[in-house]
């Protein structure tokens, strides 16, 4: 599937009710084909996420809030659904996740992957690449970077000017979404392998495609 051109007057805001589903998996599935908009230091950047992991909380190893560790940084996710959680990994890398839920439920999803559509150029400058390749936002730590994302947005409204998904009314086939077990969470043992990240079936920018049988 391409992404086709979208105007600001095409997409509608995802209401807060879209983050408060109690099925983390169907909202990570849901977010696929959804828009990223950010509007900072006055810069719009817009894409289409094909790419998501899930963590349910308490009950998932791979999950920061794994077996009821509540942190200073962790504490967002057990508001209710509908901010954003980012934090720093290795030092390196701020990754921007959606926390979902009601309160006190501590599941959230990563965004892993987005195409871009707008803002190409502040994408561009913000990461310090030459060219607009499929490397500009694939994987998380380039997703937060291309889109202006930090650590400082903890917290901050999916419904707010600054920072919101939405619609363009795009359909997305079940057929097209792929599930897979997450990358990167070996020391979650069996929770591993859990099928919890979703991707856009053949999209260029997806992180890492799945090997063909």
């Amino acid at each position: 599937m391409k992404t086709k051109a979208i105007t600001m007057g095409t997409v509608t805001k995802l209401p807060v009710d879209f983050y408060r589903q109690p099925n983390v998996l169907v909202i990570a599935k849901a977010l696929i084909g959804k828009i990223l908009i950010t509007r900072i230091d006055g810069k719009l950047t817009t894409g289409r996420i094909v790419e998501t992991e899930a963590y349910r909380g308490e009950t998932d190893r791979a999950s920061h809030a794994w077996n009821g560790r509540r942190t200073n940084r962790t504490e967002v996710m057990y508001a209710a659904g509908g901010l954003a959680y980012v934090y720093l990994c290795y030092g390196i890398h701020h990754l921007f996740n959606i926390v979902t839920n009601l309160e006190e439920v501590p599941h959230a999803v990563l965004i892993r992957a987005v195409e871009p559509i707008a803002g190409i150029e502040t994408m561009l400058l913000r990461t310090g690449k030459q060219k607009a390749d499929h490397s500009l936002t694939s994987g998380p730590g380039n997703v937060a970077k291309a889109f202006g994302l930090n650590t400082l947005h903890t917290g901050t409204s999916l419904l707010s000017k600054e920072l919101h998904l939405a619609s363009d009314n795009t359909t997305i086939k079940l057929s097209e979404i792929i599930a897979t077990p997450r990358i990167g969470v070996d020391y979650a043992g069996e929770d591993a392998l859990l099928p919890y990240r979703f991707i856009l079936k053949d999209n260029p920018y997806v992180s890492k495609m799945p090997k063909k049988k």
